[in-house]
């Protein structure tokens, strides 16, 4: 499967919208619950668009889980990031002991979470680790295409198969995640490409760089852009020339779970480009996507607006790996609940509104 550019096209052409007419339904239920209309805001949509995407008003979330992606990246090596490119690997050994940022909120939440290295830059190899890395890192995009068409096929494959995998396992909603250090610099260019926008608008400080490291970042996406201009005219194009192979694994797990309508949660600035990048592929990806929230890097908003979209939360949070994910999958459980759980007005007695 997916061996190729159309392969990709058919899977894409399969995702359907959302089921307008089970939606109409759930939101008529939510209307009749003991409290005025829409006065739980987004919990009601969250609910409403969950039982859309799965075709029936018993839709629930009980099985959660987090795919977090690894992959490395060469532009590192134009001093993009605060922090070396060995912390990725540690990263991910953090990750498979339990010891990160997501696996707390994880676990908050009831939430399963599952390391993929797509495209770690050394060889890994520990109990846990889904292996399916499909090169060591990425290229340097400054000089050059950061992979090939080929390399981001694969990524995306990576993605779908293990989205697919989760499903199978009796997953119902997915959240996703990313760690590989520098990749807000080539989440920045697909975003400069794609939505499109200024280098300057969309690059933010990533993991927290000083003025000086901001401005050579600025220029580094400036001149990948330029240097990859010729291979930015499609999406899969603009995620070979200057993206990253986690993102690829990213989208392909937004359009597996848009094809088998399972809701997907949307991590933060780098889930949202690999996002970005399957609603161009796909647009009816759209209906499956809940973005958790608007990070603080400063290109978020950015997306935000360009797209029409709007964030579950805003909490200031920059740190990826799925944390975003894992809190707002518990709204969506908490929608869901109050759909579920809540009484009407006929079966609790009380009167409604005039």
């Amino acid at each position: 499967m997916m061996e190729s550019v159309a392969e990709l096209q058919k899977f894409c052409g399969e995702i359907i919208p959302l089921d307008q007419a089970v939606l109409a339904r759930a939101q008529a239920r939510l209307d009749n619950l003991t409290k005025p209309r829409g006065s739980l805001g987004k919990l009601e949509m969250l609910a409403a668009k969950t039982c859309a995407m799965r075709g029936t008003l018993a839709a629930k979330v009980d099985k959660k889980v987090i795919l977090t992606f690894a992959g490395d990246h060469g532009v590192v090596a134009e001093g993009i990031s605060a922090f070396p490119q060995e912390v990725t690997p540690q990263m991910v050994y953090n990750f498979l002991a339990g010891g990160a940022g997501v696996n707390v909120l994880a676990r908050h939440v009831g939430a399963e979470v599952r390391v993929i290295d797509v495209g770690v830059a050394v060889p890994l190899a520990v109990e846990g680790l889904l292996a399916r890395k499909v090169r060591l890192g990425t290229e340097n995009m400054t000089k050059g295409p950061a992979m090939t068409e080929a390399d981001a096929l694969a990524a995306i494959k990576v993605g779908i198969e293990v989205a697919q995998q989760a499903i199978a396992d009796g997953a119902e909603i997915l959240g996703t995640g990313d760690m590989g250090i520098g990749n807000t610099t080539p989440s920045a260019a697909l975003f400069a490409a794609l939505l499109p926008a200024a280098p300057a608008e969309i690059t933010g400080r990533g993991t927290g760089i000083d003025d000086e490291t901001l401005a050579r970042k600025i220029a580094v996406v400036a001149k990948a852009l330029a240097v990859n201009s010729d291979k930015l005219a499609t999406p899969l194009g603009a995620l070979a020339a200057v993206g990253g192979l986690e993102i690829g694994g990213i989208c392909g797990a937004i359009l597996a779970a848009a094809h088998q309508r399972t809701p997907i949660v949307v991590d933060g600035f780098i889930s949202s480009a690999a996002a970005l990048v399957a609603i161009k592929l796909a647009p009816n990806v759209l209906d499956y996507c809940f973005f958790s929230h608007m990070s603080a890097e400063q290109g978020h908003r950015l997306f935000f607006e360009k797209m029409g979209l709007a964030p579950l939360l805003h909490l200031d949070l920059r740190l990826g790996e799925g944390t975003g994910a894992a809190l707002s999958m518990g709204l969506v459980d908490a929608g869901l609940k109050i759909m579920n759980e809540m009484a009407t007005f006929g079966e609790a007695g009380v009167s409604e509104a005039e």
